[in-house]
């Protein structure tokens, strides 16, 4: 293990691309490394606290046979498994500045999975190695 922080950015707000995103999380939350997720647009959104478990959908090049999988699926929601990588590890989940403007959004219409907002700049000097771009 090189120890390095599993930086994420999340732009997408599909629940699949989401849940992606939730089970990286925990397994890097659970190995002892440190996990910082920022949240731009459409995946800000679906942070929303009266919104965060209602459908998002899927991506669409799942289709509807993509999406007829996954609700066969079922499964633990994609925030009940970020919540759970919370309780386990290191993990900070921050809205991005720029989107929190663009939608028009303060820190109190957020869940409280999010922990904070920032700015690029802030985001970039916690990174210490590769960033995912989901």
């Amino acid at each position: 293990m090189d120890g390095q922080t599993l930086s994420l950015v999340l732009f997408s707000g599909t629940d699949d691309k989401l849940n992606a995103a939730a089970v990286l999380t925990a397994g890097a939350a659970a190995m002892g490394r440190k996990v910082n997720v920022f949240l731009q647009y459409w995946a800000l959104d679906a942070f929303r606290s009266d919104r965060i478990t209602k459908d998002h959908g899927v991506a669409p090049e799942a289709g509807s046979e993509g999406a007829a999988i996954l609700a066969r699926h079922g499964g633990q929601h994609w925030s009940d498994t970020f919540r759970q990588a919370k309780s386990i590890g290191e993990v900070a989940i921050h809205a991005c500045s720029l989107s929190m403007e663009v939608l028009g959004l303060s820190m109190e219409d957020l869940d409280p999975l999010v922990d904070d907002q920032e700015g690029v700049a802030s985001f970039f000097m916690n990174v210490d190695g590769p960033v995912t771009f989901i």
